[in-house]
């Protein structure tokens, strides 16, 4: 059996909190006090919280902008290739203590803050969230971001300025009520506005044919202003930027054009150009049609290729700039993420054709050969099918490029299959059948060298059935990407009793590469070591039920199962399942109050989409069920159920590692990947399951004994979509399954409004694609041997090491790392950036001589 390191052993490493240098404290300390006179213009009598919060972060900051600087010189010198991960999603969640861990000053800025008589946990809290996403695919891209600084990829997430995020949830009598998120009310200490950056994108208009080609003339041009944030790699002294881009009226807007006299209106009118980049659409999985949408994705597409081009066109090497666009895929490679940005590829094709004047194949060749695009969902509903007659009013000349490139790409496949009608229309860009639609996923197929799903058995899935036609015509273009997640936000930050505990018996080396979390398996028999991971578990349940007691005003028991559901709230995702469970535990401790019960808390948290109505019924049931079932004196401690509102990347990291049994149980085949999943998982909890997503592959890394896994295959799904899913079978033949739905049915759970809940039980009984009915029995039965292995504290925790040991495929340096060899042709490096002080005590010239080439480039 492996051996913990020796005191010696410790004492040699740095705490990967940072060191605590005294000089660093004092420096720290002055720099606090510094901002919180000349930045804030307060004095300690009348500080507030959030001033310190703002003195602190603002002095943190200053410990990123040398090497910020520093690394965007290193770019323009070195002309590496460029990354470009488009989305319209970021969700960063805070910034603050993730900048000191990947700075290395965490200690130093505890103990700085501790001797100015301040409690650090109080000014963290005053950080809003940078909600700039909906769930899995925007957090995926603020975990990627962390992972290409780390691997000191020369990367840069474009996206849009969001001014509201997503909204606030509150639960009003057990309904979600949805509020405006004004996240930046106080200001935001990250972000670097650059208005000398600012680039013109234009709509509507019309074509003209002239004799040098179409031209698009009379548009309407909107401004987009560039904001950077730092994205610092984990100590490395590699700093990225995140660069979104929000939405300006020109300054002559609506005064040349329609000058009608009427001046004040015209100034009024400039938040109609302004609204483009005013609020995230909150849908997750679901594509909503609105003419502001598409708006909203051409315009970070137009802003963010023209920057693109700057940057590539202005070179250091070779001297006054590159004029040939012919190294362009050697120099950029730009990611899509899902179909969103997929715009993208008409506008570079324009920019080439009709600005710098390039053949169309030469253009198409390099276009391809650029973009690659990431597939994040199978759900038909979430597929973007934009309608031909908006596209040509808004963008005009973009659709008869998508015209242009369609007719090339069926003109090859009727070569290929002639006589194939069927496959032309299936394979088309555009959709003929009803009301004429672009389908941006073929799009993006058709115009990207590389397409991947995110998991392996979705992956597989795009391949042999949803794009299964592009896929036989070009089977080395499909590849998988398995999501991941970083280990620096979701281990470190959010778990550092683990974190230590892990770095005491392997050391820190598993930080960069989570791969060594394998070594904890010569510690699974360790009795000293099961007791550790134990006692954090434990201290991190008290933690959340102190901050649960807080903030709901709900008592629960810390040693209780903790049995989580966080997630957003859609049918496919089967919180209805959930919460057939609950009532069912509930029913057996009324049946039966002395038998034996392993006590639960039941945490269910997650935002449902505004205007649908499903999700939102199904939250008005779980907060009805919770009622009851809190208020029931038989029930006493043996069950609390507990609605987590406004779930949130900072509640995630409060509520993930106090959890022991994570919830991940999709229907089969409807979870692209999940990265909750994976965030669980290395933060000690076990997962009850289905074989969906990159459960698959969490089950194949742990061994499929070591998670709880039940329900129908993907196989199954299909086998049953072919007979036929027949609801009223189950509810006829399984009694705990009859009576759960009795009581729905008949008001039980809301007894002044007996029909509340008919909506939901029509579709559970009638049209319920999700199956819920078929994996209930199978659910139940696997919940029993959840509770029996809990009721054995040592084998429980014996498997949660084997758990955690098992999560290193899934960090996004992984991800990253393959994205990286495999689809854009660029190499992570170790290689530290030399930090350089650029600093005010360097003479002006000095500085200047220094730091001008990469402030043209950055």
């Amino acid at each position: 059996m492996a051996t913990p390191l020796t005191d010696q052993e410790k004492r040699k490493q740095i705490s990967i909190r940072g060191i605590v240098g005294v000089e660093n404290v004092a420096e720290l300390k002055k720099g606090f006090n510094r901002h919180l006179h000349f930045t804030l213009v307060k004095d300690r009598n009348i500080a507030t919280p959030r001033d310190y919060y703002f003195a602190l972060a603002h002095t943190v900051r200053d410990h990123l902008v040398g090497r910020w600087i520093r690394t965007q010189q290193f770019y323009y010198e070195a002309d590496p290739k460029r990354v470009y991960y488009l989305s319209l999603e970021f969700y960063m969640g805070r910034t603050l203590q993730n900048t000191m861990i990947n700075l290395g000053l965490q200690n130093a800025c505890d103990e700085a803050i501790y001797q100015l008589g301040l409690d650090m946990e109080e000014l963290e809290e005053m950080e809003e969230d940078a909600g700039l996403g909906n769930g899995g695919l925007g957090r995926l891209a603020a975990c990627f971001l962390d992972s290409m600084a780390t691997l000191g990829l020369a990367a840069y997430g474009y996206g849009i300025r969001y001014e509201y995020g997503i909204f606030n949830q509150k639960i009003r009598d057990g309904w979600q009520v949805e509020e405006a998120d004004d996240w930046l009310r106080h200001g935001n200490p990250w972000e670097k506005a650059r208005p000398e950056y600012m680039l013109p994108v234009h709509f509507y208009g019309r074509v003209e044919e002239t004799k040098d080609g179409p031209k698009w003339v009379d548009t309407q041009v909107v401004l987009a202003m560039p904001y950077d944030t730092p994205i610092p790699g984990y100590m490395n002294n590699t700093v990225n930027t995140m660069r979104l881009w929000s939405a300006r009226a020109p300054n002559d807007f609506n005064l040349r054009d329609f000058n009608v006299g009427d001046y004040i209106q015209a100034v009024l009118d400039r938040n109609l150009a302004e609204n483009i980049s005013r609020v995230l659409y909150p849908n997750d999985n679901f594509f909503e049609g609105k003419e502001l949408r598409l708006k909203q994705e051409y315009f970070v597409v137009a802003a963010t290729l023209q920057d693109i081009i700057r940057r590539f066109k202005t070179t250091k090497k070779g001297g006054p700039g590159r004029t040939s666009f012919e190294s362009f895929p050697d120099k950029v490679a730009i990611q899509l993420n899902d179909t969103h940005p997929a715009m993208a590829i008409p506008e570079l094709m324009r920019i080439f054709v009709d600005i710098e004047k390039l053949d169309w194949d030469t253009a198409w060749d390099l276009t391809k050969r650029t973009f690659a695009y990431t597939n994040h969902t199978v759900l038909p509903e979430a597929l973007e099918r934009w309608p031909v007659e908006l596209m040509e009013n808004l963008l005009p000349r973009h659709l008869q490029i998508i015209y242009q490139i369609n007719q090339a790409h069926l003109d090859r496949i009727a070569a290929l299959f002639p006589e194939d009608m069927d496959k032309l229309r299936k394979m088309s860009l555009i959709e003929e059948d009803g009301c004429k639609r672009v389908n941006m996923a073929h799009l993006c197929i058709v115009g990207s060298h590389a397409v991947n799903g995110v998991a392996e058995i979705h992956s597989n899935i795009i391949k042999s059935d949803v794009f299964r036609d592009f896929s036989e015509l070009e089977p080395d273009k499909f590849q998988n990407k398995t999501n991941g997640i970083t280990p620096r936000r979701w281990l470190l930050l959010c778990n550092p009793g683990l974190a230590e505990l892990i770095a005491e018996v392997i050391g820190e080396d598993y930080v960069k590469d989570l791969s060594q979390l394998r070594r904890l398996n010569d510690f699974v028999e360790d009795a000293a070591f099961i007791r550790d991971v134990c006692k954090v578990k434990q201290d991190n349940k008290v933690k959340f039920a102190q901050f649960v007691e807080k903030e709901y005003r709900v008592k629960i028991n810390p040693a209780s199962m903790f049995d989580v559901h966080v997630k957003r709230i859609h049918e496919y995702k089967r919180q209805l399942l959930n919460c057939l469970h609950i009532i069912a535990m509930y029913n057996r401790i009324r049946k039966n109050p002395n038998a034996p019960f392993v006590p639960r808390t039941v945490i269910i948290g997650g935002k449902a989409a505004p205007g649908y109505h499903m999700a939102k019924m199904i939250i008005k049931l779980i907060t009805s069920v919770a009622d009851v079932v809190n208020n029931d004196p038989v029930v006493g401690n043996k069950l609390k159920v507990v609605y987590l509102e406004n779930y949130r990347v900072s509640l995630a990291e409060k509520v993930i590692p106090a959890t022991d049994l994570s919830e991940q149980i999709s229907t089969a085949g409807t979870e692209a990947s999940g990265t909750g999943n994976m965030k669980f998982m290395l933060n000690g909890a076990l997962t009850i399951g289905t074989l969906d997503g990159a459960n698959v592959e969490m089950a194949e890394e742990a061994g499929q004994e070591n998670l709880f896994i039940f329900g129908m295959t993907v196989e199954d799904v299909a086998e049953m979509d072919k007979k036929g899913y027949d609801a009223m079978t189950y509810y006829k033949t399984i009694p705990e399954l009859k009576q759960v739905m009795d009581q729905i049915t008949s008001g039980f759970f809301c007894p002044k409004n007996p029909d509340l809940f008919k909506d939901l039980t029509n579709m559970l009984f009638k049209h319920d694609r999700f199956k819920v009915f078929a994996d209930f029995e199978d659910y139940l039965k696997c919940q029993e041997k959840v509770n029996n292995l809990y009721q054995n504290p040592k084998e429980w925790t014996k498997m949660v090491i084997r758990n955690i040991a098992a999560t290193g495929k899934f960090s996004s340096d992984r991800t990253i790392t393959e994205y990286a060899t495999e689809v854009w042709g660029v190499e992570p490096t170790d290689l530290k950036i030399p930090e350089q002080n650029v600093t005010v005590s360097v003479s002006a010239e000095n500085s200047w001589n220094k730091t001008k080439g990469a402030m043209i480039l950055i």
